[in-house]
């Protein structure tokens, strides 16, 4: 498992039920220069009563955020997010720990490089901007409907924030994957489509630096099925990131209602009919049960967001979710 986060950026360490450290990567002993992290107790390191907060924790798995002091004026609060290694001993006798730093400025300049990141995908892609800005839109409304009614444990406010910023990204691998194969008008051959099959682990490769594993989960992860027959690596059920299964939802909806090379676009009705059949086949059948109760703020999205409507700013999307209730009068 180490060798995983060995040369990650992402900040890692891993401890025991006791606080003990056994094993972190470089990245994270950046964040604590001068202290000798082999011998240090993470709930003195963190300053928190972590060991408590694990123990009465739903699922031994916590979100912790810290502030760090350093040598200069400047403090950097980071959010610690612990999971159990084994969730097949129950309590865990090890935790696996990721640091997110979340200080405000840090975030706005790594935000804007990965943004003009996925401007130059667009250049190769046929999908228009509002695809990309619908695709966040659809999956942060299914992520809060979870979050309200408390289906999965990991969906906190981080991870709305997280995957309305990342979800966009799901197809950025493309740029990397040849013009005359993105713009074929029919069906690809056989050797066409394992290329263009391999624009989600060229997407996890380009994400891979950015720091929310979220990131190069959703590119990897977006094109496997919850039967295990999607690609790239035919994963199955749970072990297909929650993430990448909400941005599934989100694509495969938007795909449905778009007009293609090789489609025309389908009603709202239509869509809705084609993706119930692939229930527990496609899609995570927990989830979609989800979409599938506000699946007319997804109407409502795909409307005001539109390839011929005004072009409005992502922040008023958040209006949008007052028309599920609008409909239910």
């Amino acid at each position: 498992m180490t060798k995983l986060y060995e040369s990650s950026t992402i900040p890692v360490v891993i401890f025991s039920s006791d606080m003990e450290i056994f094993w972190f990567n470089e990245s994270f002993r950046a964040y604590f220069p001068g202290r000798k992290l082999e011998s240090e107790n993470m709930s003195a390191l963190t300053r928190t009563q972590l060991k408590m907060n694990l123990a009465t924790a739903k699922g031994y798995s916590g979100r912790f955020q810290i502030k760090l002091k350093s040598d200069k004026k400047v403090s950097s609060s980071i959010v610690l997010l612990v999971f159990p290694v084994d969730t097949t001993s129950l309590p865990p006798m090890q935790f696996v720990g990721y640091i997110d730093d979340i200080t405000q400025d840090r975030n706005m300049m790594l935000r804007k490089t990965y943004l003009g990141l996925l401007e130059a995908s667009k250049l190769k892609d046929d999908d228009t901007g509002n695809h990309i800005k619908r695709v966040g839109a659809y999956a942060r409304r299914l992520s809060e409907e979870c979050y309200h009614r408390s289906i999965f444990p990991q969906i906190n406010p981080d991870f709305i924030e997280n995957i309305h910023f990342l979800a966009p990204m799901h197809d950025v691998g493309k740029i990397g994957t040849p013009d005359e194969i993105l713009s074929k008008r029919g069906p690809l051959d056989e050797g066409q489509w394992a290329i263009m099959k391999e624009h989600t682990i060229n997407g996890a490769l380009i994400l891979s630096n950015y720091p929310d594993i979220m990131a190069p989960e959703i590119a990897r992860g977006h094109h496997e099925k919850w039967d295990g027959s999607g690609y790239l690596f035919g994963l199955a059920g749970e072990d297909i990131p929650l993430a990448a299964r909400i941005t599934a939802i989100a694509d495969v909806y938007d795909a449905l209602r778009m007009k293609r090379s090789y489609k025309e676009a389908f009603s709202h009705e239509k869509a809705i009919e084609i993706m119930t059949d692939d229930k527990g086949k496609h899609f995570d059948p927990d989830l979609f049960d989800v979409f599938l109760s506000i699946h007319g703020v997804f109407s409502s999205i795909y409307e005001a967001l539109s390839d011929d409507a005004e072009i409005i700013k992502p922040d008023e999307i958040e209006e949008l979710q007052a028309v599920e209730e609008i409909e239910e009068i």
